[in-house]
């Protein structure tokens, strides 16, 4: 529960059949109330769609209607984005929906729990968990040596092992960061892309350099990248390497094949941190071809320092938009259907097999 409980009015009946009831809570600091409220009262649309409710603010009073159920599960949420506020965390529109949907589903999840467990990428970048699944995975960074980050798009797999290998590097806990994704092959594909193979693996590479340049900056990453302090290489490059004191991405897992993910893992040195990300309902490989990821979670199931992280739609953090596109493939993909539908192109085992 909160720490933070705003005054609040007698709930009483609304003129309005959709909105049965009402109360309404005093905010108490005009400036907390600006950040909750958000540019345009933008965080507050966000509420109302998410929730299903009608929240308004006049002066210091914040108008909740909705039918009983939805004003409560509407207060909780509201104040404990409060309390992020009163303790400085600024609050996107992202952040609100995210925030709404988590609680929705795991009421007695204290955000500012949550916002305080931060990862010091540098001096001026610090990075925080937003879901309990999140700081899971953050934290199965902090204590093993092989972490499997698995969820659908814009859960911040990619993002947070990024955010942690620069923590890492930064606190001379490691001596390099390798970031490695699988590419199509040097041949027909990558063929009519100009340049030497670097160049053409280069756009396939593009994601990491994002979540890169973000965090310590283009002039920083482009200087640590060409001391080789920070590699970014494609999984072909890593054959016959032994990868010690570093911390190693594999973004895109779901693409490599078994004899790849196999390759991949048995790299691992001494001093070493690896953490494999990827979306196991998102496979590109031709068919026949099992996906590396899929195997891995099934073959290594158990394995001493290692741990699977599943993340979730509720777990995204990209626009809201996104959450709600995740949630609609997956039930298209669980409903019965009399029209034949294509089948995915990896015929290996699924994460749960």
């Amino acid at each position: 529960m909160s720490s933070v409980t705003l005054a609040r009015s007698e709930v009483v009946a609304n003129n309005d059949d959709r909105f049965p009831l009402r109360t309404s809570l005093t905010l108490d600091d005009p400036r907390r109330s600006r950040e909750l409220v958000g540019e345009l009262s933008r965080n507050l649309k966000v509420l109302n769609q998410a929730l299903g409710v009608r929240i308004n603010l006049r002066g210091d009073q914040l108008t909740i209607s909705g039918t009983e159920d939805r004003i409560a599960q509407a207060i909780r949420i509201v104040e404990q984005l409060y309390e992020l506020v009163a303790h400085g965390h600024p609050l996107h529109a992202a952040d609100v929906d995210q925030a709404a949907r988590l609680l929705r589903r795991e009421p007695d999840v204290r955000l500012l729990e949550l916002y305080s467990d931060t990862i010091a990428a540098t001096s001026k970048k610090r990075i925080h968990p937003r879901s309990p699944r999140q700081r899971e995975y953050i934290q199965a960074m902090r204590d093993r040596a092989l972490v499997f980050g698995v969820g659908p798009a814009g859960t911040g797999k990619t993002y947070l092992a990024m955010a942690m290998a620069v923590s890492h590097l930064f606190r001379d806990e490691v001596k390099r960061i390798i970031l490695c994704r699988p590419a199509v092959e040097a041949g027909e594909k990558l063929g009519f892309l100009p340049g030497d193979l670097v160049a053409k693996v280069n756009p396939y590479l593009r994601p990491l350099y994002d979540a890169l340049f973000d965090l310590v900056g283009f002039d920083r990453a482009t200087r640590l990248i060409e001391k080789n302090v920070i590699e970014v290489a494609p999984l072909a490059f890593m054959r016959g390497r032994t990868l010690s004191s570093a911390f190693v991405i594999l973004d895109e897992a779901q693409n490599t094949t078994r004899e790849q993910m196999k390759m991949f893992l048995t790299r691992i040195g001494i001093d070493s941190r690896v953490v494999v990300t990827g979306d196991v309902t998102q496979v590109d490989l031709p068919r026949g071809k099992r996906s590396g990821l899929a195997d891995a979670l099934r073959i290594l199931r158990g394995l001493r320092d290692m741990k699977v992280v599943h993340l979730t739609d509720a777990d995204v953090v990209r626009h809201p938009l996104v959450s709600a596109i995740v949630r609609a493939y997956a039930r298209d993909q669980k409903a019965p259907t009399s029209a034949p539908r294509a089948r995915h192109r990896d015929d290996g085992p699924t994460a749960e097999e």
